[in-house]
């Protein structure tokens, strides 16, 4: 029998996490992630130390690109136009899904 060994990370608003960590649980090199930041495609979280440090939700988006770079063989403006479209695409889902639930909506038999 063959044991599995899975890391978790547990993430919510409250939490933030430095350069290093994000590095570690995202896959990105220290340099791609500073020139990600440097283009804004990820956002430090401001209101804490002057070094980057970011809330620990940003490990789910520069994990995503990671894998598109990865997948894609894109380069780091790359990335920067992809993340911003695929935040662009969520948020219109989330706004179809709020003006839906406006609607009535009758259960036909």
């Amino acid at each position: 029998m063959t044991a599995l060994l899975v890391e978790a990370v547990w993430l919510n608003d409250i939490e933030l996490c430095s350069l290093d960590e994000l590095a570690e649980f995202s896959g990105l090199s220290h340099a791609e992630l500073a020139e990600l930041v440097a283009i804004g495609a990820i956002e430090p979280d401001h209101s804490a130390a002057p070094d980057y440090v970011f809330r620990a939700q940003t490990i789910v988006l520069a994990r995503t690109a990671r894998r598109l770079r990865d997948d894609f063989e894109l380069d780091t403006h790359g990335l920067a136009v992809v993340l911003n479209l695929l935040q662009k695409i969520h948020g219109l889902e989330a706004r179809l899904a709020a003006m839906d639930a406006k609607l009535p909506h009758t259960n036909w038999p």
